[in-house]
């Protein structure tokens, strides 16, 4: 599969390394070029390509940026994507440390839904929940006891399916978290968060999320995820 990932942070690099030792063709990018890349591209394996080629071709484009960093993204780089294209939104809303406040996401639009309208792209929510060094080195074989289950939420099944395959490649279970309006229910804060659960403790999880989770850690001082 080739696979374009903006973003070359903890969590772009991971997914970088993963999926190109899992043999598919990736391609990452950043705001600053890539010359800027050459020691990722060492550690990952990945291609580094400007920004605007990093979705040449791809038949999955990941972003792994901060929030803030989203509306700074060239105007159109992503909307005039094949239909199937699949965007996958990594972020975390970190307002306390260092995305500042948006407003929409405040008043209580759930992050992802904020991205896609920044993007002008439907996007699949996944891999905001588990931390990079989860992602490294805790992927199982599908079966094994106490797989870490990804929840993945956006409104369009096949670009799901396309994300839980990954996950299952990954050594991850991919667990359908439903519309992409209800991805807040996976936001930093809840219960499902960070906690590397697997399959039926993380369906309990979302079920049992509340909006107040996610408000109490935004109040807080929380480490960010990148």
């Amino acid at each position: 599969m080739r696979i374009g990932i903006i973003g070359a942070g903890n969590m772009g690099a991971t997914l970088a390394f993963r999926l190109t030792r899992l043999g598919h063709q990736v391609t990452i990018a950043n705001s600053r070029g890539p010359r800027t890349l050459a020691d990722v591209a060492a550690r990952t394996g990945a291609t580094p390509v400007p920004i605007t080629q990093v979705s040449d071709k791809a038949d999955v484009v990941i972003v792994a940026i901060p929030e803030k960093s989203v509306p700074a993204l060239e105007a159109g780089l992503l909307s005039a994507l094949p239909e199937d294209t699949v965007v996958v939104d990594t972020g975390n809303y970190v307002p306390q440390l260092r995305d500042g406040h948006i407003d929409a996401i405040d008043a209580g639009l759930p992050e992802s839904q904020w991205v896609q309208s920044q993007l002008r792209r439907p996007v699949v929510k996944a891999f905001n929940t588990i931390r990079p060094a989860s992602l490294a080195d805790l992927g199982q074989a599908a079966g094994a006891a106490g797989r870490i289950a990804v929840p993945i939420a956006g409104d369009d099944p096949a670009a799901k399916a396309v994300v839980r395959e990954l996950a299952d490649q990954l050594g991850f279970d991919g667990l359908d978290a439903g519309p992409l309006a209800e991805s807040w229910r996976q936001q930093p804060g809840t219960l499902v968060f960070t906690a590397d659960l697997p399959l039926d403790a993380a369906r309990r999880a979302l079920a049992d999320a509340t909006p107040e989770q996610t408000a109490s850690w935004r109040g807080g001082h929380p480490r960010h995820m990148s």
